[in-house]
C-alpha cells in the first residue's frame, strides 16, 4: 500500500478494493457508481411509470334474459298461496277454472307471473281468471304438468319465457303460453259447452236449498250482531273486481246516508284504505282473514264455519281478544252478508265488487253457484248493484245548492223592487253613497 494511503481510504484504492458481489439494481432507478464512490439515480421516465400502472378493465354487464323471473311460491291450493305471495313473485298452483276473484286477489298482491300444473280453462264454463291476468300484464303459463309442484322447491328464483319455466339455464317444465289471442278462443269455446254446465244447475241447487232451508225459507241461525241494521241501508263490500271504482263512486250516499258498512274478507280491508270504517266485518271459512287492526276496529266480527265445527276455527280471533259470532252455513262469504242484511230487515243493500252478470255468476263454480242464485232470490228487490248507485242517486241538498237558491231570490226581489215607484226613490237616495264608496275604492287601488 502506498505510504500517502490510510486505513480510511483503503476502500477507494483501485487496488485494494474488494471483490464482493453486490446485489443487483433495477436499471431503472440508479446507474453504476462514479469514480468518487457516491452512485447517483435517476428518475422513472413516464412511459416506464405509465407501463407499470394496472388499469382496471370495465366488463359488460351481461345482456338481460328474456322472459319474467322471480322467485317462485309453491303451493297446490290456490288459497293457501294467497296468504304467502308477494310483489314480484310467481305463483305456481294447480287451479282448474281460476275465478275472477282468485285472479284478483293474484294482482293485487303483484305476482309477475302464473304456472298452472293443469287447464287454467277447462271448457266447461268462460270462467273469467285468466282474462283478468292477460290483462293486467301477468305472465300466464298452464298445463306445465302436476310434476312441478314436486320438483320445484318454495323460494327458488325461476325465470318463465313463451311457455318455459327455467330454473337458472336448466329448463324444468314446458307448458302453454296464454296471452289475450288465446284465452279469448278458449272462452269463445267455453260459452259453447256452457249447457252442460246448466244442467248441473238443478241438482246443486236442490242440495243447497236441502243443507239451507231453515235459514232461506225461516231465517234461522242467522247470527246476533250489535250493529243494529233494522230500517238502515246497508252497504256489503267484497273485494273484487273493480270494487275500487265502485266504491269511490257510492262515496257521496256513504257520506250523507250513513250505511252500515260490511266488509267481507279483503273487502273490509278496502273499505279501511278507503277511509271508511267497517261495522262488520264477515270472514269466509278457509280465507285470508282481514289485518288485526281493521278487525278491532271493526263493532262485529262473523265467521262463517260448517256445521259442527269446533272452536279451532275461532280461537285465533279469540286469542286477539275479540269475541266472534259464529254462522254455521255453506253459503259463500258474500251472500252469508246478504243473508244477514236480509234477514235484519235492512232498508237497501248495495253490494260492490259483486257478481251481477252471468259470466260472472258461473264464474263463482260450482261450490258458489247454487248458494248465489238463491240468495238473490231470498234477498230479492232489495239488492241494488253499487255501478248503480251514481245513475239513481243524486245526492243530499248540499249548502252550496242552497246558497245558489238564496242569491237567485235576491236578485229576483231586487229587480222587481226597482221598477216601483218607492223602489226608484231607494235607487235615487243610495246613488250618492254607491258614488262616493265606488271614488274610495278607486283611490285605494294603486
Amino acid at each position: 500500500m502506498p505510504p500517502s494511503a490510510n486505513a480510511s481510504s483503503r476502500g477507494c484504492w483501485r487496488g485494494s478494493r474488494s471483490r464482493a458481489v453486490r446485489s443487483p439494481t433495477r436499471a431503472s432507478c440508479s446507474t453504476p457508481p462514479r469514480p468518487n464512490g457516491r452512485a447517483c439515480t435517476k428518475r422513472a421516465e413516464p412511459a416506464e411509470n405509465m407501463a407499470r400502472m394496472k388499469f382496471a378493465v370495465r366488463s359488460r354487464p351481461a345482456p338481460a334474459l328474456p322472459g319474467v323471473q322471480g322467485p317462485a311460491r309453491v303451493d297446490r291450493r290456490t288459497a293457501a298461496l294467497l296468504t304467502r305471495v308477494r310483489s314480484g313473485d310467481v305463483a305456481v298452483c294447480d287451479h282448474v277454472d281460476l275465478d275472477r276473484a282468485t285472479a284478483q286477489a293474484l294482482v293485487d298482491a303483484g305476482v309477475v307471473g302464473v304456472v298452472n300444473a293443469g287447464p287454467l280453462i277447462s271448457g266447461r264454463y268462460p270462467n273469467l281468471g285468466p282474462q283478468v291476468l292477460v290483462d293486467a300484464g301477468v305472465s300466464v303459463i298452464d298445463q306445465a304438468g302436476a310434476e312441478l309442484l314436486a320438483r320445484l322447491k318454495d323460494g327458488a328464483p325461476v325465470r318463465l319465457d313463451e311457455g318455459v319455466v327455467y330454473s337458472g339455464e336448466d329448463q324444468i317444465a314446458t307448458g302453454r303460453h296464454l296471452d289475450a289471442t288465446l284465452v279469448g278462443t278458449e272462452m269463445a269455446s267455453a260459452r259453447r259447452g256452457l249447457a252442460a254446465q246448466l244442467d248441473s244447475f238443478t241438482h246443486n241447487s236442490t242440495e243447497f236449498l236441502r243443507r239451507e232451508q231453515d235459514l232461506l225459507l225461516h231465517g234461522h241461525g242467522l247470527p246476533q250482531t250489535s250493529t243494529s241494521m233494522a230500517g238502515r241501508p246497508v252497504v256489503v263490500v267484497v273485494r273484487s273486481h273493480d270494487w275500487e271504482g265502485e266504491l269511490r263512486g257510492i262515496k257521496p250516499f256513504i257520506r250523507e246516508q250513513d250505511p252500515v258498512l260490511v266488509g267481507v274478507d279483503g273487502g273490509a280491508d278496502a273499505l279501511a284504505a278507503a277511509g271508511h270504517r267497517p261495522d262488520v266485518v264477515v270472514i269466509s271459512a278457509g280465507a285470508e282473514p282481514p289485518s288485526a287492526q281493521v278487525l278491532r276496529r271493526a263493532r262485529d266480527v262473523v265467521v262463517l264455519v260448517e256445521r259442527g265445527a269446533g272452536r279451532a276455527v275461532t280461537e285465533p280471533l279469540e286469542r286477539m281478544n275479540l269475541r266472534p259470532a259464529r254462522f254455521e252455513t255453506s253459503a259463500t262469504g258474500e251472500d252469508a252478508a246478504l243473508l244477514m242484511a236480509a234477514g235484519a230487515e235492512a232498508r237497501l243493500i248495495v253490494g260492490v265488487g259483486m257478481h251481477a252478470t252471468l259470466d260472472e255468476f258461473l264464474d263463482r263454480g260450482r261450490s258458489g253457484l247454487a248458494s248465489t242464485f238463491l240468495t238473490r232470490l231470498k234477498v230479492g228487490p232489495t239488492l241494488v248493484d253499487a255501478a248503480a248507485i251514481p245513475t239513481l242517486y243524486d245526492g243530499a241538498v248540499r249548502p252550496r245548492h242552497l246558497l245558489g237558491v238564496t242569491l237567485a231570490g235576491l236578485l229576483a226581489l231586487a229587480a222587481a223592487v226597482g221598477i216601483t215607484p218607492v223602489g226608484q226613490e231607494w235607487v235615487a237616495d243610495l246613488e250618492p253613497t254607491v258614488s262616493t264608496a265606488v271614488e274610495n275604492l278607486r283611490g285605494l287601488l294603486p
